[in-house]
């Protein structure tokens, strides 16, 4: 069976059933996200390291016991886990995290917003988010309109890519790379500006 063809859900159901190549092919289809939002946070490829292990122990012990809760998607699950043990890494540390873009080679696919859309927050988590979330919304504006007509419809609208081409009247292509382009100009832009946004 061709793994790419199944779901992040099937995946995990057949993980539980036993099935341990599909975890190693879950982990690999979302490693590199999780580990860029980690490392964004601690700014510390060893800590990173550790945190995104931990992450990772942390899964697979809750696959294990059936805890899983499959309502929500898997990814944004695991970037919560990610998120409470950077948490928990920055209280014994007793130093608050930064939030930035990350800038360690070319990672086209990291997406700022990946990072503001997660689930389960409390009030205050939600007024935080409110105020990173304005903040990347006033660097939109720097935007080529283009691409910054993009970024409204996919993250402020909710317009999946389809639609966005149907409106603007460009394929999807185009649509998909004028994304990959802002995100590129968002993290240029937080660098030039010395934007730092306090998670």
């Amino acid at each position: 069976m061709d793994l790419k063809q199944l779901t992040d859900k099937e995946l995990v159901r057949r993980y539980i059933a036993g099935s341990e190549q599909s975890f190693e092919y879950l982990l690999r289809r979302h490693q590199d996200k999780v580990y860029n939002y980690i490392y964004m946070m601690v700014r510390d490829a060893d800590i990173a390291n550790d945190v995104f292990q931990d992450t990772f122990i942390k899964v697979i012990q809750t696959l294990k016991k059936g805890k899983y809760n499959e309502e929500g998607k898997f990814l944004p699950w695991v970037m919560r886990i990610a998120h409470n043990l950077i948490i928990d890494h920055f209280r014994k540390e007793k130093k608050m995290p930064k939030v930035g873009m990350y800038v360690g080679g070319e990672d086209e696919d990291f997406d700022i917003f990946s990072v503001l859309n997660m689930n389960e927050q409390t009030v205050e988590d939600e007024m935080v988010m409110m105020q990173v979330y304005d903040d990347v919304k006033k660097l939109v504006e720097y935007l080529p309109e283009e691409q910054k007509e993009v970024v409204v419809m996919r993250h402020y609208q909710d317009l999946s890519f389809k639609e966005i081409s149907e409106k603007t009247g460009v394929s999807i292509n185009t649509a998909l790379g004028r994304m990959r382009y802002a995100l590129i100009n968002l993290r240029k832009l937080i660098e030039d500006h010395q934007k730092i946004m306090t998670y």
